[in-house]
């Protein structure tokens, strides 16, 4: 069983199939080093988490005789290394979306083809994938709206049913503890911070609708990094919060819709917009402003509370997101591709098909996308979501002294540029 995004024993899809194969089952994970070695953090909080969730696997195995196998380095060479090591019938995983992922998948099935093994792979990480759910012509959904509906048409309780991996505990593979690399060992470093609860109660989902756009409250679920490794089944998930709120269920079905997008139209995991015409807006891409942006020295509050909330915890609250995101692309005419490095960087949740999904959204070059001609105003956008300034001030401590820096842009030019240069392109 070769685990990647679905770091959990429970309810896990290829791991259920693995145990009732009537094989003994050997439990793996890799440390790619084709995506590690592209890291420039080695605080990277990301591999910190992959890392203690193994380690609490590694417990849940050692208790049953069994042991997690980890090995770092490049997939291509481990497996003739894992091959060599057990007499391997067939190898058991979970779809992975990406680009990278189906490339590597591809190369390892062709490789334990060639000696008779088995490469089998099932859905996990979403509810629907793929062509399962289409117009009735069977094309793929452009628009969010009626994906949905046709999403919750199809929904019923099988859809959630959860595989009962316990019940088959048994056929684990009995070996003497393996252990687990070191961060140092693979060039990281632990930082001492919690990380977000795997589940949260039933009075934040119910309230979900009022309080998801507020950024001083603990109005969201901060479940995005365990969807993103799959330490919590996206079936438990949706099962559990289905009754509680429908617009929570809607963010649930945000995730497929942009995992189908990026299934079906495959250029906009390449770095490509999802409307071919946006590909030639003239960028101004000032490294300066870039910089500020990053740094969160805009001269907007809310724009920079979000960057250094995002620089210094790995997370940044959904409405927030939007609106630097906004920021950057309209205001500073920087290319949506930067934003989305930058955030594939530093978000803890990051999740490529729904951070495309978000930065095209917000570029209006995506599939349902907000309007070219909509710019968001921040400071209205502060005074509408943060009236207060709770959460400007916990950021942004001298955004009311004379300290901070004045705005890197103002509102009205920017918006006029923007029109412009988005006109002359598309018209």
């Amino acid at each position: 069983m070769w685990f990647r995004r679905d770091l959990r024993l429970t309810d896990n899809a290829a791991l259920y199939h693995a145990l009732t194969s009537g094989h003994t089952v050997v439990p793996i994970f890799i440390f790619d080093r084709n995506i590690l070695d592209k890291l420039d953090d080695t605080h990277d909080r990301r591999v910190e988490f992959i890392h203690a969730t193994l380690h609490d696997m590694q417990k849940q195995l050692l208790e049953m005789g069994s042991t997690l196998q980890v090995f770092y380095g490049f997939p291509e060479q481990i497996w003739p290394q894992v091959i060599q090591q057990y007499q391997v019938a067939a190898v058991f995983t979970n779809h992975d979306y990406e680009p990278y992922a189906l490339q590597r998948d591809e190369a390892i099935r062709q490789h334990l083809a060639t000696r008779g093994i088995a490469f089998n792979t099932y859905k996990d990480q979403v509810i629907f994938e793929k062509d399962e759910v289409v117009k009735d012509d069977g094309k793929p959904y452009t628009v969010f709206t009626p994906y949905s509906r046709k999403w919750k048409a199809r929904l019923n309780d099988f859809c959630l049913k959860a595989y009962p991996t316990e019940l088959y505990f048994d056929a684990f593979y009995k070996q003497v503890i393996q252990p687990i690399p070191t961060l140092e060992f693979m060039g990281f470093h632990a930082i001492d911070q919690p990380f977000p609860a795997r589940m949260v109660k039933a009075e934040l989902i119910k309230k979900y609708q009022q309080q998801r756009d507020l950024p001083s409250i603990d109005g969201t679920s901060r479940l995005g990094v365990h969807l993103r490794f799959g330490t919590l089944s996206i079936r438990k998930l949706a099962a559990y919060t289905q009754s509680l709120s429908e617009a929570f269920l809607n963010e649930l079905i945000w995730r497929d819709f942009y995992h189908m997008i990026l299934h079906h139209f495959p250029h906009v995991g390449r770095g490509d917009a999802f409307k071919k015409e946006y590909d030639h807006i003239q960028w101004r891409n000032n490294e300066e402003e870039f910089q500020a942006w990053c740094e969160g020295r805009t001269g907007y509050p809310i724009v920079d509370a979000g960057m250094r909330e995002l620089n210094e915890t790995g997370f940044m609250h959904n409405r927030v997101r939007m609106i630097t995101a906004s920021f950057l692309v309209k205001h500073l005419l920087i290319d949506w591709r930067w934003g989305e490095a930058y955030f594939a960087q530093k978000l803890l949740d990051f999740d490529l098909a729904a951070n495309n999904g978000g930065w095209q959204w917000a570029a209006s070059s995506g599939c349902d996308a907000a309007p070219y001609f909509r710019v968001f105003n921040p400071v209205l956008q502060m005074q509408k979501f943060d009236p207060q300034g709770k959460y400007v001030r916990r950021w942004v401590p001298e955004f009311e002294s004379q300290q901070y820096v004045q705005p890197i842009v103002s509102h009205e030019f920017a918006r006029a540029r923007v029109l412009q240069i988005y006109k002359s392109t598309l018209a």
